[in-house]
């Protein structure tokens, strides 16, 4: 398995760049020709990718990645990038990672017919076809990854919306699956399976937050299933569900400028509450449940605190109306701030997950009334952006403490 650039010379349009996973697969039938040029008047240069017996075009400025040789490289939508084959056991992801943009993962698969969904809440497509399965992502060009999906054939004009009855649920856990009293943490990329045995035996960790969906979820969840969840419950594990919707900008806390933000607050807030009960349910977080919105850190004031207040109220009333609980993750002096002084107007969350990175493993916090959140419904991220080595396994983590029935 190689990547062998072009050595023609650059040019403007699609130049050749021809990606040989699997000799045998290519040869196994004939490459699909691209079925859609660059767009009219775009002043940059392109690649054509080869995986499968398919060809992508995609432009020459994103990143290609084998990943049968680079099987470390962390799988991540929030950037351009184009990965080809089955995403490595063991990722090396930072524990920070937040947005979304262009960017897609094609991977092996069974035959199956060529079918395109897309879920416009998530900004994702995701693609069948003979040998293949493409997740693409999407920020604000929507047509460019059209275009890279069409290239290859990929009949992203007749893409069918996802439904939530798309999604089947899975049976759920045990009520006590969410419930935690003591330390535990979060890791962009939900971890193998002998990494999480590895800091079951060796680790102070009790409890995982795993990202279950959302527009600006950064990182590929390969591990993340039903069975992967269920088979961490029987084996002592516990759970802090946590869904990236859209942010108060797009450059607050660890969103760099690529975080789509909230520009509709009750209506993106309602529609991301459907969509994180769908992506929870498959994975077996049933009814009662508490599905926490992660919201980076912002400079509250005037119109943000207003919007941010409204999408997460919206949000908050519709996992109610669901038969979820709805949880909060954000900065003390930004969204627990503002919660506080506006709590006489606002539907509180049922838990507070704040952060504040002084490292003191303890979920009360002088910032927050001991009136508020007191009854075993706090999380403190005391930790951020670390990591850690537990059983010979290495994972970039952010550390916090659970209090929550």
């Amino acid at each position: 398995m190689h990547a062998v650039r072009s050595s023609h010379p650059r040019r403007k349009g699609a130049r050749a760049l021809t990606v040989l996973l699997a000799a045998a697969a290519l040869a196994a039938g004939p490459l699909v020709p691209a079925s859609s040029a660059p767009r009219t008047g775009d002043a940059e240069d392109f690649t054509q990718v080869a995986y499968r017996g398919y060809i992508f075009t995609v432009p020459d400025s994103w990143r290609i990645v084998d990943l049968k040789k680079h099987p470390d490289t962390c799988v991540r939508f929030d950037r351009h990038a184009v990965y080809l084959g089955t995403p490595g056991t063991d990722q090396n992801c930072p524990a920070r990672a937040s947005g979304r943009t262009e960017a897609l993962l094609v991977q092996p698969a069974p035959v199956a017919p060529r079918a395109v969904t897309e879920n416009p809440t998530a900004r994702t497509y995701r693609a069948t076809a003979d040998r293949i399965a493409v997740t693409a992502a999407y920020g604000y060009d929507r047509a460019r990854i059209q275009d890279v999906l069409s290239s290859a054939g990929l009949p992203v004009a007749a893409a069918r919306r996802e439904e939530p009855a798309q999604q089947r649920a899975a049976a759920p856990l045990p009520k006590d699956a969410t419930s935690f009293r003591g330390e535990g943490f979060d890791a962009c990329t939900a971890p193998s399976q002998s990494a999480m045995d590895a800091w079951r035996d060796d680790s102070p960790y009790g409890a995982i937050g795993v990202y279950v969906g959302g527009l600006n979820r950064a990182c590929a969840q390969q591990h993340l299933t039903a069975d992967w969840v269920r088979t961490q419950y029987t084996r002592g594990w516990r759970f802090f569900p946590l869904y990236v919707g859209r942010q108060p900008s797009s450059d607050g806390g660890s969103c760099g400028g690529g975080c789509a933000a909230i520009t509709s607050p009750v209506s993106q807030g309602t529609a991301g509450a459907d969509d994180a009960v769908k992506q929870a349910a498959a994975l077996g977080f049933g009814k009662g449940t508490v599905l926490y919105l992660d919201l980076e850190h912002y400079e509250p004031g005037g119109k943000v605190t207003d919007s941010v207040l409204t999408y997460l109220q919206a949000y908050t009333v519709r996992l109610h109306a669901l038969g979820y609980r709805s949880g909060a993750y954000g900065n003390t002096s930004s969204l627990v701030s503002d919660l506080i002084a506006n709590k006489s107007r606002v539907t509180l969350p049922d838990v507070i997950h704040f952060a504040r990175w002084n490292r003191v493993s303890s979920t009360s916090d002088s910032s927050i009334p001991s009136t508020l959140w007191n009854k075993h419904q706090r999380v403190h991220q005391y930790v951020g952006d670390t990591t850690e080595t537990h059983g010979g396994v290495r994972i970039s983590i952010d550390r916090d403490r659970l209090d929550v029935d």
